[in-house]
């Protein structure tokens, strides 16, 4: 090689190594700005609202059995604080650089755009389109977990800021895929054939419970778990008429209560029972910082 090229090639590194915080700058501002997007078109949705129909009025609409009673969908606030907390956090100067927030950025923004993608194939009633942006929201949300599990140990801030919303976030998209699917294909014409409603409700809430006995017990997250448990008691108080659904979400709700404390006493007297400490032994220097 040259001197020429070597010389060359040394500037190009330089070049492309000067652009990396302003790339780091502009993937801060496009995190705040996406969601700050995602909040106002999810409220103007419902107070225009878009295509004369509020999202909520959509799903009653359904005679589905996995959505629950509507107050539970309040969790949005609890959301959309947490998610406010992480891009304020991720904003920060100092956490410009940083090799964790680096890598959840893009996926964030994605889910983003997915999310607020949704609510205009929702009101306009492209379900099976919802659905498809759904999975993207849920997959984005999958990515950013799976992150975060192989990520050294939390301080209190940045688990209160990225962790626990994270959590809280991806645990109710999990309830909320599940209900879109059950949506989609009511809208298709399936109405459950061999089985009725009630049953097919019973099943989803049995293999929702092993998820969350999944995260629970073998992640000890009991954020995500517990946001189940707040599905699965809404299930109930909306079905408590129909008793194969009502004690089937109850039960489901119990369970997840006690894997849920299991999950927080675990963490407690163990602190390196986190989610984030189960991963493949990893040096310092191979931890994502």
């Amino acid at each position: 090689m040259s001197l020429h090229s070597t010389s060359t090639t040394r500037s190009s590194i330089a070049a492309a190594n000067s652009l990396t915080p302003k790339r780091d700058m502009w993937a801060q501002i496009s995190v705040v700005f996406s969601l700050i997007s995602t909040v106002v078109i999810n409220a103007l949705a419902n107070i225009v609202p878009f295509n004369g129909q509020t999202t909520g009025a959509i799903s009653d609409s359904f005679p589905v059995y996995f959505v629950p009673a509507g107050y539970v969908f309040s969790i949005w606030s609890v959301i959309y604080l947490g998610l406010l907390a992480y891009a304020i956090y991720q904003a920060r100067p100092s956490q410009r650089t940083n090799s964790l927030l680096r890598t959840l950025r893009w996926p964030f923004i994605l889910g983003c755009i997915a999310n607020s993608a949704w609510i205009f194939a929702w009101h306009y009633e492209i379900f099976p389109l919802t659905l498809i942006l759904m999975l993207i929201l849920l997959g984005t949300l999958i990515i950013q977990y799976t992150r975060l599990q192989i990520a050294d140990r939390p301080d209190a801030v940045r688990l209160w800021s990225v962790h626990i919303p994270l959590r809280i976030y991806l645990g109710w998209i999990t309830v909320a895929t599940i209900a879109n699917i059950t949506i989609l294909l009511y809208d298709l014409g399936w109405r459950g054939a061999p089985l009725n409603g009630p049953t097919w409700s019973a099943i989803l809430l049995v293999i929702a419970t092993f998820i969350g006995l999944f995260f629970a017990l073998r992640l000890h997250d009991a954020a995500y778990t517990l946001v189940l448990v707040w599905a699965f008691v809404g299930i109930y108080i909306k079905f408590s008429n129909e008793p194969l659904v009502g004690y089937s979400a109850l039960a489901a709700a119990i369970t997840l209560a006690l894997a849920a404390i299991v999950a927080l006493r675990t963490n407690m007297v163990s602190p390196r029972h986190d989610a984030n400490d189960l991963h493949h032994p990893l040096t310092s220097n191979q931890k994502i910082q």
